[in-house]
């Protein structure tokens, strides 16, 4: 699985799939931020990279229809600070290998 982060996910969530041996990239690093929602979709596809983002935007099934991606994981947490986005993510990594991600919309909602 490969995954591209948005720019208002922290880097460490980035560094954290590396470490866990996931071929990850930041939008930062591909000189992307500030693009629209469209344009990093479509790089997305194009480099068949899951998106991670906190933009509720992706969770638009009607403008980004999971069956086009590799996956999108929209991230909804009460407190949007670096340390509690991160927390949430750690949870989420050991479900990337047990349940499919490819063609999914998948909302995490962590609501303390």
């Amino acid at each position: 699985m490969k995954f591209k982060t948005d720019e208002n996910i922290p880097i460490e969530i980035a560094k954290l799939l590396k470490s866990t041996g996931y071929d990850t990239m930041t939008i930062m690093e591909q000189g992307l931020s500030g693009e629209q929602d469209y344009k990093i979709a479509k790089v997305c596809q194009q480099e068949e990279r899951i998106l991670i983002t906190l933009d509720l935007d992706f969770s638009d099934i009607r403008t980004y229809p999971p069956t086009q991606y590799c996956g999108i994981i929209v991230l909804r947490v009460y407190r949007q600070d670096k340390l509690n986005i991160i927390t949430t993510f750690k949870q989420v990594i050991p479900l990337l290998e047990k349940e499919q991600i490819a063609n999914r919309l998948w909302i995490i909602l962590i609501s303390h």
